[in-house]
């Protein structure tokens, strides 16, 4: 098993103005809420969900970027929270991320040369020809010429800079790739060579594929399994090939179009789209047509409905029974 991710919780205090915790206390936000999933080696798997659901803030933690309050992450069996400097380094370079705003991840004031090369040295891999090397065999995975080392990130189209992003990722030759919305923001064509060129870096080097992504039509297509996620949860997971044809969570279907959300359920993005400490029970309860009288006082647990099909629904255990 590559990863296994086992009841991650991250929650973040937001705190009031001092004057004001006499009558507003601080609350907790849990923006990653109990996950747990896996991700065998080779798969695709997809993670979707709006704006504000934590799907960003899981990557975060998978990575060990931050620190959750509590839960595990094991890598090929090593528990990443565990792991001392020496090994940590060696797990960044078996797992790499690319980040949805690659632009803030490239410095302006340096070429590409520059940038690619920071993790070879980093990781003292080679000397300056083998290095030079390595970045042009890199850049050309990714489908750009060796020319492109003496340009500036400021000279590239935004597709190019994820392409550049890629190719960073790509150096440290990672058994698993994390992509954070590697198409949002790019032109329809753009968008459909940087996931085929993604899937056939995946075919060709044997890679194990995170995508994270709220473009459902990109995931279904690209992902072996899927998982949805509301709130810091995940709500359902299935299978890719058929996901939007078996979709069961009113959730899932809301995002594809099936059906609606009540009306007058609050249509908000952002940090207070997670559940606070306060609350209970589903995290889809006032937005959801179909709620019952368990919905209002137990979150419901993911449970297998069929074979590789799971949902977080007290409706749909309920018509699972009858």
């Amino acid at each position: 098993m590559m990863l296994d991710v086992r009841n991650l919780r991250l929650h973040f205090v937001v705190r009031h103005n001092p004057l004001a915790r006499y009558h507003h206390p601080d609350h907790v936000i849990r923006a990653v809420d109990g996950v747990s999933f896996a991700v065998a080696e080779g798969e695709v798997f997809g993670v979707v969900g709006e704006s504000g659901s934590g799907k960003t803030t899981l990557a975060r933690t998978v990575l060990r970027l931050v620190e959750p309050n509590g839960g595990s992450v094991r890598c090929r069996g090593r528990d990443v929270f565990a792991m001392d400097k020496a090994e940590l380094k060696q797990f960044r370079r078996e797992v790499q991320p690319v980040f949805q705003d690659a632009d803030s991840t490239l410095d302006p004031r340096q070429h590409v040369a520059d940038i690619l090369e920071e993790p070879l040295l980093i990781h003292g891999l080679g000397d300056a020809t083998s290095r030079r090397d390595r970045i042009a065999a890199a850049l050309g995975r990714v489908n750009l010429s060796a020319s492109f080392m003496e340009r500036h990130p400021t000279e590239l189209s935004g597709g190019q800079r994820r392409r550049v992003a890629l190719a960073r990722a790509l150096l440290l030759e990672p058994a698993l790739l994390i992509a954070d919305e590697p198409t949002s923001g790019l032109d329809p064509l753009v968008s459909t060579q940087m996931l085929s060129l993604l899937l056939q870096l995946k075919r060709k080097r044997g890679l194990t594929l995170i995508l994270i992504s709220h473009d459902l039509a990109t995931v279904s297509y690209a992902a072996d399994r899927i998982a949805v996620m509301h709130r810091g949860r995940f709500v359902e997971l299935a299978g890719g090939e058929a996901f939007e044809r078996e979709a069961l969570h009113p959730y899932t279907r809301f995002l594809f179009g099936l059906e609606a959300r009540l009306p007058d359920a609050p249509l908000l993005e952002g940090v207070h789209e997670h559940l606070h400490e306060a609350e209970e029970g589903c995290s889809y309860l006032h937005a959801c047509p179909h709620h019952l009288h368990d919905c209002h006082h137990a979150a419901p647990p993911l449970r297998e409905v069929s074979p590789g099909h799971s949902v977080a629904c007290h409706a749909q255990m309920a018509c699972a029974r009858t």
